[in-house]
């Protein structure tokens, strides 16, 4: 069996994880908008030894706009750019079910996968923000369920399509004139619940036979749905043992699936701050906290659990009774993820604020490379990742300092070697498609 190596995507959202990101003396809050910034990211993640990068999106604009960074550009049109100057470094995009068709979405991500030479990759969402419910006509979000119902058509119609072209059914014989063999191109006639497309593609099957495919949910039906579909999947985790049952849980769910569970790879977010020394590191955390807005924190941690939190006390704990309440269409994971943070490590509510700024739930490191290298390998060594979701707090500094940093230690630990690979499948030790 082939030894298992360490896998990393740098996420990149905004200018960093961190909500304060943008009010940093070193940040230029407009960089985002230009292409410039895009590329500087992808050619420093390239040359740190990352495996890929991953653009989140949301198509509104978000609660609390006036006070954070919250416009976002067509991932599609930043990837595509990326392409043109990168070689190695995979491209992960987010696009929702709910609101693209099957036609557009096999199209782009399949355009994506030939023009990068097998390095695209979808992240699955099925949106949960009624903000983007109303941008597209509708009165409100459907309900959890629905939403996972519609994405299993939608990404069951979408891999039709890929595969709607055999291989070999691009012949390009100038000298007989035949271009295709139309006997290996195939009409899918597609006629589900909720979309329908009768195919086939109008470009032919990608290098990667279909990009890989990437997920986020971890509710009950979000687990379901990635261990039917999904080759990498991204999780909010911030301790150890909790890690380690999802881990063995969606192991179990590929298995039961008839998928080799190797083949699901499990990548936490972690959000590294990383400094010379341990001061440093704290210092950074402390620079970035004292810059978050707490008016609007309280007003995106009252919109996830959905329950007004403005007038409580800042210095007390988190009141007892506090739940998602039933009504929400929060991202259910995300939420039980803040909550269960607040009850295990007894925050404070302004304690629990700033998680929310440093990363919305997701594993905190605060310390030395080697220190942040070695919570990286105790969880990989442990069954609790294949990898991880490296959400640095502010850009480009901090994906630099993690590079430096951290990068070193993980090949020192025999966890991280360079790879030569054609495709991102190749780079995950993915079967191709």
């Amino acid at each position: 069996m082939t030894e298992r190596r360490l896998h990393l995507n740098a996420v990149i959202y905004g200018l960093g994880s961190h909500e304060a990101a943008w009010r940093l003396p070193e940040s230029d809050p407009l960089a985002i908008m230009t292409l410039d910034y895009w590329v500087d990211i992808a050619s420093r993640a390239e040359a740190g030894g990352f495996d890929a990068l991953f653009l989140g999106d949301v198509l509104a604009l978000q609660e609390g706009a006036d006070r954070h960074l919250s416009n976002t550009m067509d991932p599609f049109v930043i990837l595509s750019a990326l392409a043109a100057v990168t070689t190695r470094i995979g491209l992960i995009g987010t696009a929702s079910t709910s609101f693209d068709h099957p036609f557009h979405l096999a199209r782009r991500f399949g355009s994506l996968d030939h023009i990068s030479k097998g390095r695209a990759s979808w992240n699955i969402v099925t949106s949960s923000n009624a903000r983007e419910a109303h941008n597209f006509g509708l009165d409100g979000m459907p309900a959890h369920a629905d939403r996972y119902a519609r994405a299993e058509d939608v990404v069951t119609a979408v891999k039709a399509l890929w595969h709607s072209w055999e291989p070999g059914a691009q012949l390009a014989d100038q000298r007989s004139g035949q271009y295709l063999d139309m006997a290996k191109v195939h009409r899918i006639d597609h006629v589900g619940p909720y979309v329908q497309t009768r195919g086939p593609l109008n470009i032919p099957r990608s290098p990667q036979g279909h990009p890989v495919l990437a997920q986020a949910g971890s509710s009950p039906a979000g687990r379901a749905f990635a261990a039917r579909h999904a080759d990498i999947v991204f999780t909010v985790q911030s301790s150890l043992p909790e890690a380690q049952v999802f881990y063995a849980e969606m192991k179990e769910l590929a298995k039961a699936a008839g998928r080799d569970p190797a083949h699901l790879l499990i990548l936490p977010g972690i959000i590294p701050v990383v400094g010379e020394t341990k001061d440093v590191a704290e210092a950074r955390l402390a620079e970035m906290n004292a810059l978050a807005v707490h008016e609007h924190l309280i007003a995106k941690l009252s919109a996830f659990l959905g329950r007004d939190l403005s007038g409580l006390d800042l210095d007390a704990p988190l009141p007892e009774e506090t739940e998602p309440s039933k009504g929400t269409e929060a991202s259910q994971s995300r939420v039980a993820a803040l909550v269960g943070i607040a009850r295990r490590d007894a925050l404070t509510l302004r304690q629990l604020l700033l998680r929310l700024a440093s990363g919305r739930g997701h594993l905190l490191t605060v310390g030395t490379g080697q220190y942040v290298a070695s919570v990286m390998q105790e969880w990989f060594e442990n069954g609790a990742a294949d990898g991880f979701n490296v959400m640095c707090p502010v850009m480009p500094a901090d994906l630099q300092s993690f590079s430096a940093l951290v990068m070193p230690e993980l090949a020192r630990l025999g966890l991280r070697t360079d790879v030569q690979t054609e495709t991102l499948r190749e780079r995950y030790r993915l079967p191709a498609h």
